[in-house]
């Protein structure tokens, strides 16, 4: 119990500005109480209002605070054809929309002024850009999102994403045919990056190794004519799709300098038929592997898997792979599931062995597979 005490208004005001023991404690958890739900309401963006915009365009405004105090906002001009630009836009703009407008062209006198130097996110998808600069986006200090995508973009100039601290940027369906990695490094290389070079026409990437490393996690090189793994190493990779690429083989050395990758695809790779003995060394850390849609892949070594220590997926689906090696939980002791065949899962159980009267009760690590039904679809592989 705490004694009672008198307390003034004065001093009940002091709680705001000295420790709770300095005056009634009930008073005071409540003020706490109502300083932290104050402090939510501040946080608590507002949806929905809109704003008087281009005409065309419709603006959103998100408000932020418990009496609106700060607001940003998202323009959309999509599909009003490209007399669109330059256009003005609010001073507190975030996100601008450019898509579908017919753009054939795109430089930095178009994305300058008030409202573009508070710009996150920038979309140019589904238009015919066919050529940028080396200072297109040179204004945009703020951008992190850059889409890109489903253009006629043949060549990107040096250093011409360089001067935005980008976390993302959607290249998809685009007409590159080469392109050098270190394009992607920016001044900060603060931002991890996810870039995004799916269903282009990529034959050679090239790195300069003179230049900065560039900071890319996520790395989708699906959907191109690429027919060697590219040299990558130093990069910070965490996720690599080289899907539907026209790789015939992987060989040994491919992936060196990988070492923090978690997640490999290599699925429905043209005429992909061979997997080098210790192809994968070097990924000491992946844990999910895709090969699946890999219908002339006949078989999968020991020395193939050798060294995916972290391994805990391995897709086979659709591959010409029927069987598992009888030493495969010993080759990969992380596993927990494996997908081969049409609908086969195959799981890792651990079940009680035989009873030793020096050892006690053994176990043994079971890969057991069944189909899609639930009937067991081969016998299990016993560690």
């Amino acid at each position: 119990m705490y004694p009672l005490q008198r307390h003034s208004s004065k001093d009940c005001f002091g709680c705001l500005l000295k420790p709770c023991s300095y005056c009634c404690p009930l008073l005071c958890g409540r003020t706490m109480h109502f300083l932290a739900w104050f402090n939510l309401l501040l946080l608590l963006p507002c949806f929905g209002t809109t704003k008087t915009c281009f005409p065309g365009c419709h603006c959103e405004v998100e408000t932020f605070g418990l009496f609106d105090s700060f607001s940003l906002t998202k323009v959309d001009c999509s599909g009003i054809g490209s007399h669109i630009v330059p256009v003005p836009i609010p001073l507190d703009t975030s996100y601008l929309d450019l898509s579908s407008n017919r753009l054939e062209t795109i430089n930095e006198s178009m994305l300058t002024g008030p409202g573009y130097t508070t710009l996150v996110s920038l979309d140019l998808s589904y238009n015919k850009i066919a050529k940028i600069s080396s200072t297109t986006f040179s204004k945009l200090r703020y951008l992190e999102s850059l889409d890109l995508s489903h253009n006629s973009l043949e060549v990107l100039p040096e250093n011409c994403f360089s001067s935005s601290p980008l976390s993302d940027i959607d290249l998809s369906n685009n007409k590159l045919l080469d392109i050098a990695i270190d394009i992607f490094a920016s001044k900060g290389q603060g931002k991890s990056l996810n870039v995004d070079l799916s269903n282009n026409m990529l034959s050679t990437i090239t790195r300069h190794h003179e230049k900065s490393i560039p900071n890319i996690q996520n790395l989708n090189l699906s959907g191109n004519r690429l027919k060697f793994v590219p040299n990558l190493q130093g990069i910070p990779l965490r996720y690599l799709n080289l899907d539907g690429n026209p790789l015939v083989k992987v060989e040994k050395g491919d992936f060196t300098g990988l070492k923090d990758l978690i997640h490999l695809s290599l699925s429905g790779l043209h005429g992909f038929r061979e997997l080098s003995p210790h192809s994968f060394k070097e990924l000491q850390a992946l844990q999910v592997l895709d090969l699946s849609n890999n219908p002339s892949l006949k078989s999968l070594s020991p020395e193939v898997i050798f060294g995916l220590n972290s391994l805990q997926e391995l897709n086979l689906s659709g591959s010409g792979i029927s069987s598992l090696p009888k030493t495969l939980l010993k080759c990969l002791p992380s596993i927990k599931s494996i997908t081969l065949g049409k609908d086969i899962q195959c799981l890792k159980t651990i079940k009680e062995g035989q009873y030793h009267r020096q050892i006690g009760l053994t176990k043994k690590e079971v890969l057991s597979c069944h189909d899609s039904r639930g009937s067991v679809a081969a016998a299990p592989y016993v560690l």
